[in-house]
């Protein structure tokens, strides 16, 4: 039939030239998209679209899905099964895939009513050609109900349960027709027969349905293990990506290859990085980052869209919203765990690349550190030894002495920071070997304090000693060298005329030792990085000269004796340091000395 069709693109309803369109019965015609009939020669319509666009009026009637060419074939495929008709323009390289907003008969359900109708007429069609030689034959009636029986088997198998019924009750009526006296006839006289007929539906029913069932388990057990096999190769792939390129996109390309669907859209949230692949469009994209940011999945079966959030240890990280058919509820959740897997992964591998890199490079500087120290440290004893000398010469002018004595104090300098490196470069190579001993709190301060007050710049040193009996066990030589750098530390940036306080005590099984000063306060964000090794802060560094080693060997002594160092601050009571270590218990001293 000569269908007259309307095409409108950019808002604008023009008429074209008459299609030839094949419709079914009860379809008034139909209204497409075209670009004014702009296109050269007719466009070409499937037979089915006449039924699709039934009761289409306007613009917006329909839903204009724009779609490559490349993408034509394969869409062009599961708009029969999707809802969707296809118009080809033979001179444009794009498809439009158009879906009808109202519509009197669906394609799924017309593949529905072709395939019942299909079905259920050829098992009706074996029936009577099995019927009608089983009588030519002379059969009884049990065994043509036993040859009819096998046809509605055979079709439920082949068709299914609905299909199977129709051939059912072919069979009944032919068996009653030919086979259940009298003859030609529909009337039963004989109950019997009735019962033979009854009891021969009610087992063609029976079987049917459970032939039905066998092949929908066998369906959906096939199904299951081509799922599983795309998953499988899925995980597979993912878990060999290349680590030096972005996990995202490598992830949504495997997606949509292994899987076999239309497009899929990954939003990472600790990136804010959207990540596509396949026929994905901008809508699928901030559908992504709203089922993030609303924390909920959902399904979408008209439109064939899975939304699901990405969750790893019940965690949001992300959202994925895959576009295709053929999936369920299992196989997308599955995705996306694999996903969030996938994401969590490549950020652990990442953050130990990074540590692995850091390590290396700690451990290059500190290699070279040792080697300048080492380097360093003959000329300076000799300049020290020379200096030495000199002043033991006693015939130096005052100008002479005065410059010797210049000498002497930086190379002295000198000495202590490369022995600092030295030092540092021992811890951190854990090649240093404590020599443990009892060391009593008490005596070991005041011993430290009266060793270095002429390094305090004036400052008074107050002495608070919880208890006398108090001691750790450790390294002597270096825990003098920890407390001596705080004292330093706390008479560089401590106000003038302002005294610096020690304290001792017994916490826990630990002892703390607490030096503070009332100098200038430390930032919250600073008080891990002035640890670190030439660290210097920005805001405090013009108050004194230092090198940024101090802090960091102090620290770093406290962890080789098992404890830890810290530091409280504010504008009101000033800087407290912190050296906590495991208190020694007496037990624990006799188990020592022997």
């Amino acid at each position: 039939m000569q269908t007259s069709c309307r095409f409108v693109f950019n808002g604008v309803w023009t008429t074209e030239t008459n299609s030839p369109l094949v419709q079914p019965e009860g379809c008034n015609g139909c209204d497409y998209g075209n670009d004014g009939g702009a296109y050269p020669g007719h466009s070409v319509f499937r037979p089915i679209f006449g039924c699709l666009m039934q009761g289409v009026q306007t613009p917006s009637d329909l839903d204009l899905r724009p779609r490559t060419y490349s993408a034509g074939l394969r869409h062009m495929r599961n708009s029969q099964r999707a809802g969707a008709g296809r118009i080809d323009f033979p001179n444009c390289l794009t498809l439009t895939a158009l879906r009808p907003a109202r519509c009197g008969m669906s394609v799924s359900a017309a593949n529905r009513t072709i395939r019942l109708a299909s079905g259920a007429g050829l098992g009706s069609a074996a029936v009577l050609l099995v019927s009608y030689c089983s009588f030519r034959f002379h059969f009884n009636l049990p065994t043509a109900g036993f040859v009819d029986l096998l046809i509605v088997v055979v079709t439920a198998l082949n068709f299914g349960f609905f299909e199977a019924t129709g051939s059912s009750l072919v069979a009944v009526a032919c068996l009653d027709y030919f086979f259940a006296p009298p003859i030609y006839s529909f009337h039963v006289d004989d109950p019997e027969n009735w019962v033979a007929l009854v009891a021969f539906e009610v087992i063609a029913l029976i079987v049917s349905r459970l032939s039905n069932q066998l092949r929908d388990q066998m369906r959906q057990s096939l199904l299951h293990r081509q799922n599983t096999e795309k998953l499988y190769e899925l995980s597979r792939s993912i878990l060999v990506l290349n680590r030096q390129q972005p996990a995202g996109p490598q992830i949504a390309s495997l997606i949509q290859k292994h899987i076999g669907i239309d497009g899929v859209a990954i939003f990472d949230c600790s990136l804010a990085e959207m990540y596509s692949a396949g026929a994905c469009t901008k809508e699928d994209e901030d559908l992504a980052r709203t089922t993030y940011l609303l924390n909920a999945s959902h399904d979408t079966r008209e439109s064939h869209k899975w939304q699901r959030v990405l969750r790893f240890a019940s965690n949001p990280i992300g959202a994925i919203v895959i576009s295709g058919i053929g999936l369920n509820s299992l196989v997308v959740d599955s995705i996306a765990s694999l996903v969030a897997a996938a994401f969590e992964r490549a950020r652990s591998l990442e953050k130990e690349s990074r540590a692995e890199t850091a390590r290396q490079t700690e451990q290059f500087r500190t290699t070279v550190l040792d080697g300048l120290a080492h380097a360093f440290k003959t000329p300076l004893t000799v300049i020290l030894t020379s200096t030495s000398g000199l002043f033991e010469m006693k015939s130096l002018s005052p100008s002479q002495s005065q410059l010797i004595a210049l000498i002497d104090e930086h190379a002295t300098q000198l000495n202590a920071l490369t022995s600092h490196l030295l030092q540092m470069a021992k811890l951190e190579s854990k090649e240093i070997c404590l020599r443990h001993e009892e060391v009593v709190i008490g005596p070991f301060i005041r011993q430290v304090v009266d060793d270095c007050i002429d390094q305090c710049c004036g400052h008074a040193v107050q002495l608070s000693i919880e208890d006398e009996d108090l001691s750790v066990s450790g390294d002597r030589q270096l825990l003098a060298i920890t407390i001596t750098e705080l004292l330093v530390n706390a008479a560089k940036y401590c106000s003038a005329d302002s005294p610096i306080a020690v304290s001792a005590r017994n916490e826990d099984g630990h002892i703390l030792i607490s030096i503070h000063n009332n100098g200038p306060a430390i930032d919250l964000a600073e008080r891990e990085l002035i640890f670190d090794r030439f660290y210097r802060s920005p805001t405090t560094k013009h108050r004194a000269s230092g090198s940024g080693i101090g802090l960091s060997v102090a620290k770093r002594t406290a962890e080789a004796h098992q404890g830890r160092m810290w530091v409280n601050s504010s504008p009101e009571i000033g800087t407290t340091f912190v050296l906590s270590l495991p208190a020694l218990l007496r037990s624990q001293y006799a188990d020592l000395t022997e």
